[in-house]
Parts: structure tokens; C-alpha cells; sequence
């Protein structure tokens, strides 16, 4: 039986203990290591292989929005578990899904629906809670929409500059303004003027129809 390598990363030590005492007691899945930080994180995965990340969505500095666009960038089989969302918290999750996890454990779930949400992300599989599907599908019908209308409106050749693509990014992540102000160590306005160049730049009205720009850059 091939084991379930799986990295945890979770900021405080004593439950990163307790899961990795929790996860250790199950036949099929074998717990590769457990960091508290960002950076102890990436090392680890440059070193070793795993098969699963459960990292936690308290992880300070947008941690696990972090490790998740990490991986989908790399291209690599790894996948990504949120640890610790709010079922209220339907943005949130889906926050987390567009970037690319493979799934998420809400607060109040059980040792068993850990498990079985590590079990399915290792076969390419997720269970999502009705709310958050119902959020999903309307979010994906929003995009379409939006996708298709920002095409319609983009004429021409439009060219940003890397500091405006670099904030353009992080638009996509959802990052406020002064988040990326902290992210580019820049005063707030100098990311608002920033903002409102793109926005003249792609004759678009407002960021998230700035965003779906991002999907004509990457083709």
C-alpha cells in the first residue's frame, strides 16, 4: 500500500503536534514533516517530496493563499488542503479554490472528514459543502459573463507595465489595496494610481473585470 505523504503546516506547535499525532494513527497516511512558518515550508518541498499540504488558514502574511498559488505554479502533483475555514465564510473557501487548493476542512469538522479529505484529494477528488457548490457554480456563471464582456471591451494591444501587471496579480488574488501596498512596500496611493491606470489601460470598470484580464495573459 502506497503511504499518503503529507506535509503540515500550522503556525502553532502544540496542534501541529496533536494532528500529526492524529494523522500517524491512520495505516495509509504517513506524516512527511510539520513546519510552523512560510519559508520552513518552501524548503521543505524543494528537499522532499509530498504528496498533500494541510496548511492552516490561520497562517499569518495570506500564508496559505501563498503555498497554494506556489504549487499551481509549479505544475507539480502536490495538493493542497486549507485547514481551519468557516462554513459561513463561503468567499473564503472560495478564495481558496480559485487559487487552486484541492479542497478545504471547515472548523467544525471531525477527525474522520480530515481524513476522508485527505484520502480524496489523493485521488483527485473533494467533498464540498451544498452552500459553498451553490457559491461556486454562481461565481463561475459570473466570470463567464464577465470574461465575455471584458473581451468585447479590450481593443487593440493593450500593454501594462511589470509594476502594473505585479499589481494586477495580486488584484486576481483578491489582495486589497493596502495589502499590496505591504506586499510592494508602496504607500497605499501609489497601488490606487496604479489600480486606476490598469483600469483606464483595459477599459474596464472595476477590478474584478481587471482580473479576467489575467486569463488573456496567460494564454
Amino acid at each position: 500500500m502506497d503511504l499518503i505523504k503529507v506535509l503540515l503546516v500550522i503556525d502553532v506547535r502544540l496542534i501541529g503536534n496533536i494532528f500529526t499525532s492524529v494523522l500517524e494513527e491512520e495505516a495509509d497516511i504517513e506524516v512527511a514533516g510539520c513546519v510552523a512558518t512560510l519559508q520552513d515550508a518552501f524548503e521543505f518541498i524543494q528537499s522532499k517530496e509530498v504528496d498533500i499540504i494541510l496548511v492552516s488558514a490561520e497562517l499569518p502574511d495570506h500564508g496559505a493563499l501563498e503555498i497554494t498559488h506556489m504549487i499551481l505554479d509549479r505544475g507539480c502533483c502536490t495538493k493542497v488542503l486549507v485547514l481551519g475555514l468557516s462554513g459561513e465564510n463561503q468567499t473564503e473557501a472560495i478564495r481558496y479554490i480559485e487559487a487552486g487548493a484541492s479542497g478545504y476542512v471547515l472548523k467544525d469538522s471531525s477527525v474522520h472528514d480530515l481524513i476522508e479529505a485527505i484520502r480524496l484529494a489523493q485521488k483527485g477528488e473533494a467533498q464540498i459543502s451544498g452552500r459553498i457548490a451553490v457559491a461556486v457554480m454562481e461565481r463561475l456563471v459570473h466570470f463567464a459573463r464577465m470574461f465575455s464582456a471584458v473581451e468585447n471591451k479590450i481593443e487593440g494591444d493593450v500593454r501594462l507595465t511589470s509594476r502594473e501587471l505585479e499589481v494586477l496579480q495580486f488584484v486576481g488574488e483578491g489582495l486589497t489595496n493596502q495589502e499590496i501596498a505591504v506586499r510592494l512596500v508602496v504607500e497605499v496611493g501609489t497601488v490606487k494610481n496604479h489600480v486606476h491606470s490598469i483600469l483606464e489601460k483595459l477599459n474596464v470598470s472595476n477590478r474584478d473585470e481587471a482580473a479576467s484580464y489575467l486569463a488573456f495573459i496567460k494564454k
